[in-house]
């Protein structure tokens, strides 16, 4: 597949034990229907705490989980699985740039970089010979979120860039990371 675009719309919010559950539901020619949800209401984390999930009829379940802020999981601390298989996340938060700032991803033997690209509301998850953009058209509560890809992907790549649209990736940039440094401070200032 190569130059491909698909867009997820945002649908009804449902209730749950922890809140409202926001929905986006959308096709991908060739892998069928996906939909990205968070807060997920499947699990027994404790209550600080907030999934995002990416499930579809071709798609695996991507799962991220993190402690909670403004309704999404930090990236601090976080954990990405695939099919319940856990992936090896590694970002360094000091280095300037959004590439060096980036996060790198580790799984089923795949090596990932995601990025900030043109502002808090667009993103690109690549590897060798495949890269997926995001983009949400708000970036607080977004009606759609639309991405293309180039490449080799398939559904493990949409998968995973879709998912991290649910997470809070403000400080994958440095005027962001300024932005979100109180926040960090205190949840580390918690766990004293």
């Amino acid at each position: 597949m190569g130059g491909v675009t698909f867009e997820l719309q945002r649908a009804t919010s449902t209730r749950g034990p922890r809140g409202d559950v926001y929905l986006w539901v959308g096709h991908v020619d060739g892998l069928g229907r996906i939909e990205l949800a968070f807060p997920t209401e499947h699990s027994d984390y404790p209550s600080e705490y907030c999934e995002v999930a990416v499930s579809g009829e071709n798609f695996p379940l991507v799962t991220y989980l993190g402690l909670r802020y403004l309704r999404r999981p930090l990236l601090a601390r976080g954990e990405l699985r695939v099919d319940w298989d856990p992936a090896d996340l590694s970002r360094n938060v000091w280095w300037p740039g959004k590439n060096g700032r980036a996060l790198r991803i580790g799984v089923k033997g795949r090596t990932y970089t995601y990025a900030e690209r043109h502002g808090k509301r667009s993103h690109t998850l690549g590897r060798p010979g495949a890269s997926v953009s995001m983009a949400r058209s708000s970036w607080r509560n977004p009606s759609t979120i639309s991405g293309s890809w180039i490449g080799e992907v398939d559904a493990l790549d949409i998968g995973v860039a879709l998912v991290l649209e649910g997470v809070y990736t403000r400080n994958l940039s440095l005027p962001g990371a300024m932005i979100s440094l109180p926040g960090r401070f205190l949840n580390r200032f918690n766990d004293l």
